[in-house]
């Protein structure tokens, strides 16, 4: 045999190894894919999907401004300062006049009386340059309740001169400082609220499908009695007849319930036909015949089997229960002053004049906006992440 035809015969024989490595890696991804369980094959299919969890990233960031937001704002929500009332947006700077360097700074405020229109217009002083300085000190607070600091992330190196980010209000309090506080409720509420609805929705449904019968009847008649009643009236009437006089406290889990009674109603019925359709199924039955309880067979084979839809009905569902907050604080039988939540502070944008002169008042709207946009974002992703037939 020639040289020539013997490395030609060794060729394939080199390669063999290279298709094996290839051929064993697909049949390893294969198997990592089949046997995989059903969360690996749900966070695989929503890494796919950009915007759900860019969008899942920023909602994070929002509850991490909602957490920290001592820290995080220059000044505590009721800090009034009585010169600005209605102040405009702050400009922040960057390149210091006259070579002075490169880091953020603002000028001063004049504030001159407009005799056109008798209103007070604010105009940058030039010959002010305060700079904006990180992890200063600035007025305490109790951080998460816990313990007292006066330390702030950033704010004016001058107190003689605000920082209005987002403008101020009619009584000169800083809009940014309180829209982040503001997040902690209209965030929170959205939470607390669907866990609420969620318990019961998953419990009453349950016991409806899984029972059938008289229980079923009584329970859809309720069902369908709740669902007869006017959501946002009904919101009104209960929120008005609480005591004003409460706690912030006391109201707000008030409110939250008052919120959740109507949210469980649409879940209970998808629990229920679930039920209805995997009580009698094989493993259901023979879980049944091997003497398990009721409950055990509930919640051990028959909630497990749709899990995910009910992740993604909770997705869905908190955007309905911030803006359902929004709206009562709003109309004012919500959430009540002095605390702080995006409804309470578009209380200030009922005055049409008020709006169409000092615009900024509804930078808190744009907040709710967003937040919801995000929320029906993810549970895009979710849901298309559950179906099992996506790609």
């Amino acid at each position: 045999m020639s040289a020539q035809e013997g490395a030609t015969a060794a060729a394939p024989l080199a390669a063999e190894p290279e298709d094996a490595i290839l051929i064993g890696g697909k049949r390893a991804q294969d198997e990592r894919y089949y046997y995989a369980s059903q969360w690996e094959l749900i966070r695989w299919r929503f890494g796919r999907h950009k915007l759900a969890v860019i969008s899942l990233a920023l909602l994070a960031f929002l509850y991490f401004l909602a957490a920290f937001a001592e820290f995080l704002t220059p000044y505590v929500p009721d800090t009034r300062f009585d010169s600005y009332q209605n102040s405009p947006p702050t400009h922040l700077h960057w390149i210091k006049p006259n070579g002075g360097g490169f880091g953020p700074y603002v000028f001063g405020i004049k504030k001159t009386l407009d005799t056109d229109t008798y209103t007070y217009k604010f105009t940058e002083d030039r010959a002010q340059v305060i700079p904006i300085k990180f992890f200063v000190k600035g007025e305490q607070y109790k951080f998460w309740g816990l313990w007292r600091t006066d330390i702030h992330l950033f704010g004016p190196a001058s107190s003689d001169v605000p920082l209005f980010l987002f403008g101020s209000d009619s009584m000169g309090r800083d809009l940014f400082t309180r829209t982040i506080y503001g997040a902690r409720i209209s965030l929170s509420i959205g939470l607390v609220g669907v866990f609420l609805s969620f318990v019961l929705g998953v419990l009453l449904g349950g016991i409806s499908g899984y029972f059938g019968g008289i229980v079923d009847d009584v329970m859809q008649r309720l069902i369908d009695f709740l669902l007869a009643i006017p959501s946002l009236p009904l919101w009104m009437t209960l929120a008005a007849a609480l005591p004003h006089d409460w706690p912030t406290l006391k109201l707000y889990f008030a409110i939250t319930i008052l919120l959740s009674i109507l949210g469980w109603c649409g879940l209970a019925r998808v629990v229920r036909g679930k039920l209805l359709q995997l009580r009698e199924e094989d493993y259901a039955l023979a879980a049944r015949g091997a003497g398990a309880s009721d409950w055990r067979i509930i919640t051990r084979h028959l909630l497990p089997g749709f899990t995910s839809h009910l992740i993604v009905s909770i997705t869905f569902a908190i955007p309905s229960m911030i803006l359902s907050e929004t709206a009562l604080s709003f109309i004012g039988v919500g959430i009540q002053p002095p605390a702080v939540s995006w409804g309470v502070l578009l209380q200030d944008a009922q005055n049409l004049m008020a709006v169409a002169q000092y615009n900024w008042l509804l930078i808190p709207a744009l907040w709710v906006i967003a937040t919801v946009l995000l929320f029906n974002f993810v549970g895009d992703g979710l849901r298309d992440a559950a179906d099992p037939y996506s790609r």
